[in-house]
């Protein structure tokens, strides 16, 4: 047997684990933590880790060094699946399993699909945009139509996102269909505060997530990663701005 296939099989373990986590809305410090403490549970007490938005560098010393790299393209929100990491980082370092069993544990974690389905995730975002209107001081009689709004404008992110997997044009066009709607439902007379309404109605697509973990990396000396989640969340804010703007354009 190989002596040097233990030490690809805790690689693999370890950037598997950071993958998962920093698709699905995990902050940068805690991927590259969650790693180490793998590795380290596993008798690699020396590692080193590296991850940016984009992908993640993972290196094990001792007597046979080994350094791999994993890209990482797509991104999106799902902290039940960084929670299930964690669970298996901690059972890891309770030494309740092996590589190869959390190998095959992450593999099922990572075909998995999202949390919740579609509906439930648009639902959300029908219900969020009316309470996001009511808490920037919204009137009660306005609360369905953002409701609607945010509705559809998320329901078009999430299909243009799948169809064309450019995140930038679904954005924009999701905060175009945010407008017209809005502006539709003032014009018939049944909205009142159009900016109110609109407000509520693309809070759904501000990325949240993005700017905290943006901030959390920056204070912690992640520059590279911080400047990078920042850079995003502009392009999004500037979409969603760009999207709003040309909405009130056509009419």
């Amino acid at each position: 047997m190989d002596d040097r296939l233990p030490y690809n099989d805790i690689i693999d373990v370890c950037l598997l684990a950071g993958k998962i986590m920093l698709q699905n809305g995990a902050e940068t410090s805690r991927v590259e933590d969650t790693m180490v403490r793998i590795a380290a549970a596993f008798g690699c007490g020396e590692s080193h880790s590296f991850s940016t938005p984009t992908g993640i560098i993972f290196s094990l010393d001792g007597m046979h060094p080994a350094s791999k790299l994993i890209r990482v393209s797509q991104r999106s929100t799902d902290l039940h699946k960084v929670t299930l990491v964690n669970s298996i980082s901690r059972s890891i370092s309770s030494k309740e399993m092996t590589p190869e069993e959390a190998y095959l544990r992450l593999k099922q974690i990572e075909k998995a699909g999202m949390g919740y389905p579609m509906w439930v995730q648009v639902f959300a975002a029908f219900i969020a945009s009316g309470c996001f209107l009511i808490m920037f001081q919204g009137q009660w009689n306005d609360f369905i139509w953002s409701c609607i709004a945010g509705g559809m404008g998320f329901t078009c992110l999430l299909y243009l996102h799948w169809l064309l997997e450019v995140r930038f044009f679904a954005e924009f066009i999701a905060s175009l269909v945010v407008g017209l709607v809005a502006m539709f439902f003032v014009q018939i007379g049944v909205g009142s505060h159009l900016d109110t309404i609109i407000i509520g109605a693309v809070m759904p697509l501000v990325p949240g997530l993005l700017i905290t973990n943006a901030a959390r990396d920056l204070i912690a000396g992640h520059l590279v990663s911080g400047l990078s989640k920042g850079a995003d969340a502009g392009l999004t804010a500037l979409a969603i701005g760009a999207g709003i703007s040309a909405a009130f354009v056509f009419l």
